[in-house]
């Protein structure tokens, strides 16, 4: 062949186009491009080689005669009535380009056996997945799905046209990569680590995991390649793992000067301390047992830095249970690298706040592209176990890493096998150091050892967390429990007596309504009565916080009064005189404590009582009744030996007691039980995503013992995987003039690109309400849609309190809002 006809070649499919320059992306360049991100990907837990063959045959069946046409009409280089035209848009998404790389490495080596199969089954797997998520390799009707794709006709696949037509360079490599022991070496070392620590169903999960992290390396590869060529400019934004140095990071944080002004602050000093000492220990996970209020946020970050540095790592991820609480802390960490740059923090969770939600804040929250990064739980385990492809770009992005876990206790207890198993992935396989931090730690390493433990030994603790909880007991709890239980009337004249002894007074429920009832009964005690409740949206609530901590600040603090939910408990910062805790489980009675004289100011102790209430449904709230029963006996046996528990009701030797029945009475939830009426049977996602073993049963009783390695149906876990159960749908609530601009403008059907930015800052702008409101609004005709299926829905003027947010009656004068 000619040079002249090889240079054609080359540049004659087209992968990508830039219509604004007119610049062409080809198939080989896309493909180079994608193998290299991913061999580096990849290459972070040694299997760079399997990254390199992956991103090499992702897009194969571009080289189509069937697809060109329909890329080049799609893109205006082909017109109607051009003889190869084609109606792009009936087209789209219907011409298969991704098998066609599937079959070529499973045709070269279908019949090799072990390693070298379970290779090709992992890269078959993620080149065919890669725009649509993991495919099931069995389903739970017993079909083999990833069988049937990889038999698909080759006129359908394109894989004989592909093969002929593909760049010569591309082609020798990926021939090169198939036949080298390398790669083989590379996974059978891998492999052997993952049978040498675990044992199945473990070990079978473990390997789903690993095909996971390869698909990441995959499609982030794949999704870089394309954004740098459709915009150059965003790649300009891109650190692509170019990170200040860390030692820089650390000067500045070294530069944060403590005071001392009393006991609890020594305390915090020493607990940083020893965060400091313990940061150039080996990787592995680690365990920050420290009272609420002993600074774990500034300690274990520095814990991070440090270790980072020693060991070569990449970045630290900080992960926060509560949106409510996570631009508190992302704010005062920025703030200490401000002198380096304003994106050292990156900030990827639902309610980031318009100043902060910048056009490179939403590049780099792709694929978590930053040094530090601060997210939430939901986001964090969506990375590891959703559905689709958008989340599972970032799994890559997990090795090499420091990953903490603040307030560790708050993890949805269906995923702590699932959850357990992934930790032992990232810090055995994947050279990441994890760290549970919480007050009140769970006891994750007690679980069924066969289903999934993190292991536990007290040199994993960082600091020796006994002693703190003496040497940081500031409240006296109090067990204020009576028969028939209290009423709102009762609880207020409580309240009052309080605020007299005390000057501020925390009240939290388990109920809004409770919350509510009692604000209302309440509200003439002072003047400074608030109420705070996931009824009132995000920017409301910021509002009425701030007002709370400027009532209870040191220098001017005036009485004030708080009636909240449990969204207060956890890593918000205030300092009540006084905090009374409805009846719940003993970690969050522990971490509603932890909101009463937490930075030791009085000179006596603070006082907590539990009461419980006469009125309170929990009939939608199951989790909290089963924690309520583990407390009452908790509380009962400290009243026949209060020494047993070294007479505190919250210290640890009550919390450990308390998880080892909590534990008890729940552990058949933690594999993540799916019922038969969502799946067609009874299952969990622990065996999905492990042996799969009642949808291989099923394919054996159809057809025999199936000769793959791979069983996993991944598809149809992450289609069930869902942090939060609760049907909730999200309305715009007209809390402010900003607010009712927001709703205004979107009622005026705008082009998708603005209506998305709109709704992306009317989240501070949104609450999340239940099935049984909405349908009771509606009936009061108290919900709109901004312009006829839009599906965006926004409360009615009359229905929003300014003082416990929406209502399912009216609640204000009647107001019309100008479209």
């Amino acid at each position: 062949m000619k040079k002249e006809d090889i240079k054609m070649k080359t540049t004659s499919y087209l992968a990508h186009y830039r219509k604004v320059d007119c610049a062409r992306h080809s198939v080989k360049t896309h493909s180079v491009e994608t193998s290299l991100f991913a061999k580096k990907f990849a290459g972070k837990i040694g299997l760079d080689l399997i990254g390199e063959l992956s991103g090499l045959l992702h897009d194969l069946g571009k080289y189509s005669f069937e697809y060109q046409c329909y890329i080049k009409s799609a893109v205006g280089l082909l017109f109607p009535g051009d003889k190869n035209y084609v109606d792009a848009e009936r087209l789209r998404g219907k011409i298969d380009h991704s098998t066609a790389g599937a079959q070529w490495i499973w045709d070269a080596l279908k019949d090799e056996v072990k390693i070298n199969k379970l290779a090709v089954e992992i890269v078959s797997l993620c080149v065919l997945s890669h725009h649509s998520g993991l495919i099931d390799v069995f389903d739970i009707a017993g079909e083999d799905k990833f069988s049937v794709r990889l038999n698909k006709d080759f006129t359908t696949t394109h894989y004989c046209e592909a093969q002929e037509k593909i760049d010569y360079s591309i082609s020798d490599r990926i021939t090169e990569l198939i036949k080298t022991e390398g790669k083989n070496d590379q996974l059978r070392n891998f492999i052997s680590k993952i049978h040498g620590f675990y044992c199945d169903p473990v070990r079978q999960f473990s390997k789903g995991l690993l095909v996971r992290f390869l698909f990441s390396s995959l499609v982030d590869a794949d999704r870089l390649s394309t954004a740098n060529f459709e915009n150059p400019e965003d790649a300009k934004l891109r650190y692509l793992g170019n990170y200040p140095d860390w030692q820089k990071l650390i000067d500045c944080f070294e530069q944060i000067s403590f005071e001392i002004k009393n006991k609890v602050d020594q305390k915090r000093c020493e607990i940083s301390s020893s965060c400091r000492q313990r940061a150039n220990d080996k990787q592995g996970l680690y365990y920050l047992t420290v009272p609420t209020g002993g600074g774990k946020t500034f300690s274990s970050l520095r814990f991070a830095l440090h270790h980072a540095k020693e060991h070569e790592l990449d970045r630290i991820i900080y992960v926060i249970p509560y949106t409510s609480i996570i631009d508190q802390n992302a704010s005062e960490v920025a703030k200490i690298f401000d002198g380096i740059s304003k994106e050292i923090v990156l900030e990827h969770h639902s309610n980031l706040v318009p100043e902060k939600d910048t056009y490179r804040n939403r590049i780099l929250s792709e694929n978590w592209d930053a040094p530090i990064v601060f997210t939430t739980s939901v986001q964090l385990l969506e990375t590891l176990f959703g559905g689709g492809t958008r989340s599972v770009r970032r799994m890559h992005q997990l090795a090499k890493s420091v990953i903490i876990f603040d307030e560790i206790q708050t993890l949805p207890i269906k995923t702590v096998h699932m959850f357990n198993n992934a930790i032992n992935f990232l810090t055995d396989l994947c050279f990441s150091t994890v760290i549970f931090c919480t007050a009140t730690q769970p006891l994750l390493h007690e679980v069924e050892p066969s289903k999934g433990t993190v292991p536990y030994s007290d040199a994993m603790e960082i600091v020796d967390y006994p002693p703190l909880f003496d040497a940081l007991n500031r409240v006296k709890v109090q067990d204020c429990q009576k028969s028939g239980g209290w009423t709102e009337e009762d609880l207020t004249e409580r309240v009052k007596a309080l605020l007299q002894d005390k000057g501020s007074v925390l009240v939290v429920t388990n109920t809004k309504a409770n919350a509510k009832r009692l604000y209302e009964s309440c509200h003439g005690l002072s003047k400074n009565v608030f109420h705070l409740s996931t009824n009132m949206c995000p920017k409301h609530r910021k509002i009425i916080l701030n007002q709370v901590i400027d009532c209870l600040g040191p220098s001017n603090s005036k009485p004030v009064i708080c009636i909240s939910t449990q969204l207060i408990e956890a890593g918000v910062d205030v300092d009540f005189g006084a905090v009374i805790r409805c009846l719940a489980g003993l970690d969050s009675i522990a971490q509603a404590a932890g909101r009463c004289n937490r930075n030791g100011r009085q000179e006596v102790k603070g006082i907590v009582q539990i009461v419980n209430m006469q009125n309170e449904n929990l009939d939608k709230l199951p989790e909290i009744r089963t924690a309520q029963d583990v407390t009452l006996r908790i509380l009962d046996e400290y009243k026949k030996n209060p020494a047993d528990f070294d007479k505190d009701r919250i210290g640890h030797k009550a919390m450990k007691q308390f998880y080892k029945y909590y534990f008890y009475e729940r552990a058949h939830e933690m594999s993540y039980q799916v019922s038969r009426e969502r799946l067609g049977s009874d299952d969990n996602l622990l065996s999905l995503l492990s042996e799969n073993r009642q949808s291989v049963e099923e394919y054996k009783r159809k057809s025999g013992s199936p000769s793959l390695y791979l069983r996993q149906a991944f598809k149809t876990a992450g289609k069930h995987f869902r942090i939060i159960d609760a049907p909730t749908e999200a309305i715009i609530v007209p809390y402010n003039e900003e607010a009712k601009s927001i709703i205004a403008k979107l009622s005026a059907k705008l082009h998708l690109k603005e209506e998305s930015k709109l709704l992306k800052t009317a989240q501070q702008y949104s609450v999340n309400i239940f099935p049984y409101m909405i349908k009771k609004l509606r009936e009061e005709n108290a919900l709109f849609q901004t312009y006829e299926e839009s599906g965006i829905w926004y409360l009615d003027d009359q229905y929003y309190s300014k003082d416990f947010g929406v209502s399912l009656e009216p609640v204000s004068e009647m107001k019309f809002l100008s479209a």
